[in-house]
């Protein structure tokens, strides 16, 4: 079924930014699909994986397939709140105080291993990913539209990791990992050309959606149709991972906000104007798993227990 929008061809467009972004990053179109479906219902997104599987590689794409600005920023160890929000200079020639904006101030920013910064560097971000403004001297800036944080990180037992408090993952609306190439996908790398150029070359034929369409994709998203059984799925989902027999504290109504909208982007992508059972299904590990901690005994790790979860409640 075709969805209810403006423009009839939305879902087409979309489903070709997804195979172009698939010439860059082989052999994750699931992924791909998740970073899509993450961006359309206007959340953050956050990759947890090894160095040198593709993380920034996906980001890059994907700001240069939609024709957005895109900044990216190294996190480490001095990296300071103002050296990511900005900072007010003294200039002499006007003799005022002068903002000079820093790499927040884009639409697509990728965060390269947050988890590598300090806590005061890594809650900098909460209010522009929350908010989409930031407060620096008491004025308050917006940020431009859309605004989306890639964020990567490495695992948390590789030296110098800072783990990231349960705040701000909570920002993040899903939570994914690319894992090494299949061997098929890793042949095609080792015998193409480097992934720079690839991007170089899509940024010179030219973007398949423009920002202004993505915007409009973004509002379609509001409109996918969301009945009353599906909200009660959804809603003894929740509860289960409230029971105390799963995790050690359930999801929060702003996690299941941010589930059914990740739903709604998902079905629109598969082209379709409602949200199945199953868009619920494929989207809970991404969006619950990093905001969970499963009970001690359970001996699985989190997207094994929501797994589990779900497969224990079943479908409505």
């Amino acid at each position: 079924m075709v969805p209810r929008m403006a423009d009839p061809h939305l879902a087409q467009r979309l489903a070709l930014l997804a195979d172009q972004i698939c010439t860059i990053v082989v052999g994750k179109r699931s992924q791909v699909e998740d970073c899509l479906a993450c961006l359309l219902a206007g959340g953050h997104l956050l990759i947890e994986d090894v160095p040198g599987v593709g993380k920034t590689t996906l980001a890059h794409a994907l700001a240069v397939c939609l024709g957005l600005k895109f900044s990216r920023v190294q996190f480490t160890a001095d990296l300071m709140p103002s050296d990511l929000v900005g900072v007010s200079v003294f200039e002499r020639s006007r003799e005022a105080f002068v903002f000079h904006p820093g790499p927040v101030f884009t639409q697509v920013l990728l965060a390269d291993e947050i988890n590598r910064a300090g806590p005061k560097t890594q809650s900098a971000l909460l209010e522009a990913m929350e908010e989409q403004q930031v407060t620096v001297d008491n004025d308050t800036r917006a940020l431009p539209r859309p605004f989306f944080v890639i964020a990567t990180q490495n695992p948390n037992d590789q030296l110098g990791t800072y783990p990231l408090p349960e705040s701000q993952l909570d920002r993040f609306l899903m939570c994914i990992t690319l894992g090494y190439p299949d061997r098929l996908s890793e042949r095609a790398l080792l015998a193409g050309q480097n992934r720079r150029d690839e991007i170089e070359r899509l940024a010179s034929s030219g973007t398949l959606m423009s920002p202004q369409t993505l915007q409009q994709a973004q509002a379609a998203v509001l409109q996918v149709h969301v009945s009353e059984p599906l909200l009660d799925y959804l809603q003894a989902l929740i509860a289960a991972s409230r029971s105390g027999q799963w995790f050690v504290d359930g999801l929060s109504p702003r996690a299941g906000i941010a589930i059914l909208r990740a739903a709604r982007a998902r079905a629109l992508l598969a082209q379709r104007d409602y949200v199945a059972p199953d868009d619920i299904q494929a989207i809970l590990p991404q969006t619950a798993a990093h905001r969970l901690v499963p009970v001690a005994q359970a001996g699985r790790g989190r997207v094994e227990q929501v797994r589990a979860m779900v497969a224990a409640v079943g479908l409505p």
